[in-house]
């Protein structure tokens, strides 16, 4: 019999980076001050306020901007061209309920939040530009998608007006010759037919053989779907990988898949997606190719049962080389109950068979999970922000932390 690969558990020693949070959800990893080590930029949805925490000693927490009503899913990029990243925000998801059943008609808003990019201006206010909107906006991501001149926002709402699970508009805004000038960016629908109750929206490059465009990959009532532009047709394609979590409907609502990243394993930069399904949901899974190409489930675990909302306590994968083996593991964020709360850690023993072996690498609860080298030793670390939202579960000692990553090379 062949001899079982051996894998050294992995060690990662936490770091507080702020605790006592009054409103925890959305974090990045980004280069805010461009002294070449990367950032955290973090907030929750109620207050509005926008901090980022420079990686130093203490690390040292700015406010960059406030009033904001309901700041929700983020990314950045260099917007203004000074060289530093700029923050990309949808806000104004819901109305006075403040839950998923109560989109604004009126929100749905991005805007983007100009970095002052001076060294000696790292506690000024950033100043806000308006992008465009879409009822029921809920993520985006930044990047170049059908072309590498200009940048593109890519919107991704969650719900409609008319239902939770009606149908919803996919929209993309391409960056105008005059970004500080432009009251709005000009918007294209990508896509107005497909999708319902997408919670979970990923970008990558390099999926696309000989392509250097970015794809996206989306979690939603039809599971897990890659979207990507065909240049040679001019148009857009999707493959659906899997239909996600299907079992759980006639008791929470809920179906599909919930969030999700794509992992690298032998070369293949998209050999696996790891999925949380379905919305909210408490249960992973990963999608792998057989022989055949075609996309096949493995159940890895269920975190607990659906509480009385329908929901369970997953809220984000991540997909990454943390050991430095060429191979991807994937991290997942629990947002609790204890013990359902923390970071698990997912890695291949033999994925084609579904194989796979984990560890807990965090207790706190977590909402979101960025990524970077923040100590240069060119090792992958991960920062965590807890899960503190009103109507849907508040973390009892919310936090910022990072992990520094501790496993031998």
């Amino acid at each position: 019999m062949p001899t079982p690969p051996e894998f050294t558990p992995p060690e990662f020693t936490p770091e507080v980076v702020a605790e006592q949070l009054r409103d925890g959800y959305w974090l990045e990893a980004a280069d805010i001050d461009g002294d070449g080590v990367p950032d955290l930029f973090g907030y929750g949805l109620r207050l509005g306020e926008i901090y980022w925490y420079q990686d130093r000693p203490g690390w040292p927490r700015k406010l960059a901007v406030d009033g904001f009503r309901m700041p929700v899913g983020a990314d950045f990029a260099d917007i203004s061209g000074n060289g530093l990243p700029d923050i990309v925000v949808c806000h104004e998801l819901y109305g006075p309920i403040g839950t998923v059943v109560d989109p604004d008609p009126a929100g749905g808003k991005i805007d983007w939040v100009e970095n002052p990019g001076a060294a000696d201006k790292t506690d000024a206010r950033w100043r806000r530009h308006y992008i465009g909107r879409a009822t029921g906006m809920h993520r985006l991501r930044v990047g170049h998608f059908t072309q590498a001149e200009r940048l593109e926002v890519i919107g991704v709402p969650i719900v409609a007006t008319a239902d939770v699970h009606a149908v919803l508009p996919l929209v993309m805004f391409t960056q105008p010759d005059d970004v500080h000038a432009a009251e709005e960016w000009p918007m294209t629908v990508i896509d107005d037919h497909s999708f319902r109750m997408i919670h979970g929206a990923e970008k990558k490059k390099g999926l696309v053989p000989g392509s250097d465009l970015e794809s996206l990959l989306l979690a939603s009532d039809e599971g897990v779907t890659w979207l990507h532009f065909d240049v040679e047709r001019g148009c857009w394609r999707t493959e659906l990988i899997g239909t996600g979590e299907l079992t759980q409907f006639a008791r929470t609502g809920f179906r599909g898949s919930g969030d999700l990243d794509a992992g690298g394993l032998g070369g293949d930069p998209m050999a696996y997606v790891a999925a949380l399904e379905p919305f909210h949901g408490n249960t992973v899974a990963v999608y792998v190719k057989d022989d055949a190409g075609e996309w096949q489930r493995t159940l890895l675990d269920v975190f607990g049962d659906p509480n009385e909302n329908g929901e369970g306590p997953g809220h984000q994968v991540v997909c990454a080389d943390f050991d430095g083996d060429g191979d991807d593991e994937f991290l997942v964020a629990l947002r609790g109950p204890w013990p359902w709360q923390g970071v698990m850690y997912y890695k291949a023993i033999d994925a084609a068979r579904g194989i796979w072996t984990k560890w807990r690498v965090a207790d706190d609860s977590v909402a979101r999970i960025a990524t970077a080298d923040f100590n240069g030793d060119g090792r992958l670390d991960f920062a965590t922000i807890a899960y503190s939202v009103q109507n849907y579960y508040v973390a009892e000692d919310a936090k910022i932390m990072v992990y520094r990553n501790e496993i031998p090379r």
